[in-house]
């Protein structure tokens, strides 16, 4: 498996292998592409009782969606985490997976990006989750419409389409 550069990843867009609606030629840096947050979260419902890890457990019993209005903020307390969607959605080619990757600028004040499974599958055809956290000592104030992560993308041997639990994620489905 190799990573893809700036010139290889936009050699897939033209091809229609990697899609990523909206975007814009100044997405792509030296190797990976910026992903901007969106205006939809899903904020975690403060309860005492314990979410019994099994696999029958969803995120959405557990909190509440908020979809802000234009020029409104998430305020993103320490120690807390939510959900959110990036503006764009991404579309790989059954031969291409990816990894989403926070910013330095912002894992600095303490914000995680994604906390944990930033693999993306094979095939995938949605808007990306972010698990973010603040795991600094002050409130973060997230502004929808930042290049808030980064997607690195990867060939892979032989050809994968993901139909799991999440294929098709969007924020109407989220």
């Amino acid at each position: 498996m190799s990573i893809l550069t700036r010139e290889v990843i936009l050699s897939e867009i033209e091809a229609g292998r990697i899609v990523l609606d909206p975007f814009s030629p100044e997405m792509v840096g030296p190797a990976s592409v910026d992903l901007h947050l969106g205006r939809t979260f899903r904020v975690f419902n403060a309860a005492r009782r314990p979410v019994r890890i099994d696999g029958s457990s969803d995120y959405r019993d557990l909190s509440d969606k908020i979809e802000l209005a234009e020029g409104e903020t998430m305020l993103l307390m320490p120690g807390e985490t939510i959900l959110g969607l990036t503006v764009e959605r991404v579309r790989l080619a059954p031969d291409l997976c990816g990894w989403l990757e926070g910013r330095s600028r912002f894992a600095r004040v303490g914000l995680l990006v994604h906390i944990s499974a930033s693999f993306m599958q094979p095939g995938i055809d949605n808007h990306q989750v972010l698990e973010m956290s603040n795991f600094g000592p002050h409130p973060l104030e997230l502004v929808p419409g930042i290049p808030i992560c980064q997607f690195i993308f990867q060939r892979t041997e032989g050809q994968a389409v993901y139909q799991g639990r999440f294929a098709g994620q969007d924020r109407t489905l989220w």
